[in-house]
């Protein structure tokens, strides 16, 4: 099966200093399947037209196969209903929108707004800047020794003033799983509302939105076989219908007068402008493409390739992985010691292999290991063991140059 898929992701064909490609970047952004790049090319080729506005055929066409996204996606994380499914740029986006309409229609000066400390910056930073404007509080959760949220710490830091719970499901260093399910059931027992970041989630496992039962939701596409510049922001229909807009402009209003604007439905009335058509009609078939495979099969791929490469590193003198989670995902961050992250990644790289390495837009956590950057490998399901022997072969070159 593998080679299968293998086969539907041309660039792995590519040379990198002369190398054939190992692709160990997916928790930056997946690799796109062939399927995603035609759907994009066939709407700019056949299909080109604005959604929800002219009476014309291509129009039409258009408006049909985008909402038909959204239903696909409504089903793909059994939301109730399609219009509880709005697209925005991205997860950043999705956050800086609850951030704002959220904060102002349920919030108020003294506030208190639960993150932690693994948090990505785009689950951080625009929390951050509500807080300033309207006088918020924001408190952070611990994270363990060995990766795991506090759940302790979560308890103690809950009062009557605790209005939001905004976690990350899995974390984008450590690979750490969250127990979501039990936080949601946590916060709702004590009307707090609850946002998820499940940004590194959505291409590894199934995420149900109703057996969470959180009240939002937030991913994007280019991290799940998807385009660029789409994300998802799932939100309760009835917590969505009392939120003012973020984002004000065309086809987000109902009627405009000089003296009152009244606003569309939801989820209309928070896409305002146009929208990356074709990259939420490419979204359907990146969905699609998950699906068939099933994420049985994704899962296992990806955590037996994860278990055989934190095997091989430890074999490797020097080698610290970062975290010990009872669940975690395709993740694995490491440093040599003595050694740069960056420098690491560079020699890495001259060997054909592609990782990350930096803070990974997670200072507070950076902080919290007591390091300034590490070497992150992560895995799609278009790896597989060669691409992880390759990396280990790279790792010990690393070592070898620059101890």
């Amino acid at each position: 099966m593998i080679e299968k898929i293998r086969s539907e992701f041309p660039i792995l064909g590519t040379k990198v200093h002369g190398k054939s490609l190992v692709y160990l970047d997916s928790a930056a952004t997946s690799l796109k399947p062939q399927s995603v790049v035609e759907r994009l090319s066939q709407f700019y080729n056949f299909e080109n037209a604005n959604v929800h506005r002219a009476a014309h055929e291509l129009s039409a066409t258009a408006t049909e196969n985008f909402e038909r996204v959204r239903a696909l996606t409504c089903k793909f994380i059994n939301a109730s209903s399609s219009s509880e499914i709005i697209f925005t740029s991205g997860t950043t986006d999705s956050v800086n929108l609850l951030a704002n309409s959220l904060t102002s229609s349920f919030l108020k000066s003294g506030d208190e707004i639960i993150l932690s400390e693994m948090e990505h910056h785009s689950n951080i930073v625009p929390w951050y800047m509500a807080a300033k404007k309207m006088g918020l509080v924001l408190k952070m959760i611990s994270v363990d020794e060995s990766g795991e949220l506090d759940l302790d710490h979560l308890e103690s830091l809950i009062t009557k003033k605790t209005k939001i719970i905004s976690l990350t499901y899995i974390s984008n260093v450590l690979g750490t799983i969250n127990p979501i399910q039990k936080i949601c059931k946590l916060a709702k027992n004590k009307n707090i509302l609850t946002v998820i970041d499940a940004a590194q989630a959505m291409a590894f496992m199934r995420v149900d939105v109703r057996e969470l039962d959180c009240d939002f939701l937030a991913f994007s596409a280019h991290k799940m076989m998807g385009p660029f510049g789409v994300g998802v922001l799932y939100g309760k229909s009835g917590l969505l219908e009392k939120m003012p807009p973020f984002h004000g402009g065309g086809g987000m209003i109902d009627e405009v007068k000089i003296e009152n604007i009244t606003f569309a439905d939801v989820p209309f009335r928070f896409e305002a402008g146009t929208p990356n058509i074709s990259g939420v009609i490419a979204f359907g078939k990146a969905i699609e493409f998950l699906e068939a495979i099933g994420f049985e099969n994704i899962s296992k791929l990806e955590l037996d390739l994860r278990s055989y490469m934190d095997s091989k590193l430890r074999e490797i003198k020097g080698v610290k992985i970062y975290g010990k989670p009872k669940e975690k995902a395709a993740i694995i961050s490491f440093n040599i010691e003595g050694v740069h992250a960056s420098d690491v990644a560079s020699v890495v790289d001259q060997m054909g292999v592609a990782v990350r390495a930096g803070h990974h837009c997670a200072q507070i956590l950076m902080r919290k290991l007591a390091v300034h950057a590490v070497v992150r490998a992560s895995f799609g399901i278009y790896n597989n063991k060669s691409d992880v022997d390759r990396m280990i072969v790279a790792v010990e070159k690393a070592r070898e140059l620059l101890l």
